[in-house]
């Protein structure tokens, strides 16, 4: 009988072991998570001084976006007010952001930073998005927004 219930013990830790094994890995020794820093900048190449541009402004948000498998999730966000196309910077004097990213699991998470830009005028709209990835390996991204 003590022989059946020692067996029984084994096999019940060893089943417990099998299905928790992942997660007490992770808390016996949790993932190394690192920093990664993000900047962009905010500019025209173009000279928008034409009365044909008069009236038109732009819009812009820009969000970070951590991605692990099919969750998303926000994790910093900025709306820049709309401003008349001849009043954004050129390069040189771009309008410029620095965010820096903490706890961030190289191995399984990636960054994306998106943006959308609203080009409005006379009542009339036109939304453009992109963007970039900051993968595995990049400790740093950047990202040129021409308006």
């Amino acid at each position: 009988m003590k022989k059946q219930l020692v067996w029984l013990t084994v096999v019940v830790a060893a089943v417990i072991l099998a299905a928790f094994g992942k997660q007490l890995k992770e808390l016996a020794s949790p993932e190394k998570t690192v920093t990664k820093n993000i900047s962009f900048a905010v500019y025209t190449s173009d000279n928008y001084n034409a009365s044909v541009y008069a009236n038109a402004s732009a819009s812009l948000q820009v969000s970070i976006v951590k991605v692990r498998g099919n969750e998303r999730k926000v994790i910093w966000q900025k709306a820049y007010d709309a401003r008349l196309l001849k009043e954004y910077p050129n390069l040189a004097n771009a309008l410029a952001e620095k965010v820096i990213v903490n706890n961030v699991v190289d191995s399984k998470d990636k960054l994306e930073v998106v943006y959308t830009l609203t080009y409005s005028d006379n009542g009339s709209q036109l939304q453009l998005q992109d963007g970039t990835t900051i993968s595995k390996g990049e400790k740093s991204g950047k990202l040129f927004i021409n308006i």
